[in-house]
């Protein structure tokens, strides 16, 4: 097996090459079953318009190979359903946001107003990175939690060790 456990996955297209690969995973556990995943989860990641049909087909594939992911991990037990969950939000935002309105930087945002935790915030997003985490964050809000993809359009910004150095430079010169 090469070291690409997804791309191995992908290739094997009659019943024969998955059993074979299903056997193969098995016997070698673990790690290669986490890499497996770890492919599944850059495609996610990647996957644009037209791309999730192919990914949901991959993912029935992946299920009746191995339908109790559990016996790798058991922090595995529910992740067939987590990563069709997130090609449905990830198809949602793509299904919302058209082509012509994706450049430039997005941000998602998460919070729950009810309780005293922080916001969380990741900024400087390209699109497809934003989609990929509204999507993976979406499918486990909790209760009161909301989650927002939000494109930039303008924007403020400043280090603070900018203010430090100039005055520095002050004191030097």
């Amino acid at each position: 097996m090469k070291t690409n456990p997804f791309a191995d996955f992908e290739a094997a297209g009659t019943e024969q090459e998955l059993a074979a690969f299903r056997e193969s995973i098995r016997s070698q556990g673990f790690t290669a079953f986490r890499l497996l995943l770890e492919g599944f989860r850059d495609r996610l990641k990647q996957c644009s318009d037209g791309d999730i049909p192919a990914v949901n087909k991959l993912l029935e594939q992946a299920r009746r190979l191995f339908p109790e992911p559990e016996t790798f991990s058991p922090s595995w037990v529910n992740i067939w359903d987590e990563f069709e969950r997130i090609a449905a939000y990830k198809q949602t935002v793509l299904e919302t946001i058209p082509a012509e309105e994706r450049e430039g930087e997005w941000q998602v945002l998460l919070d729950n107003p009810y309780t005293n935790s922080d916001l969380v915030c990741y900024p400087g997003l390209s699109f497809m990175e934003g989609a990929y985490l509204y999507a993976y964050f979406r499918s486990d809000l909790k209760q009161n939690e909301y989650i927002r993809l939000q494109k930039i359009q303008n924007l403020v910004m400043a280090f603070g060790s900018e203010r430090q150095e100039a005055m520095n430079q002050t004191k030097e010169g």
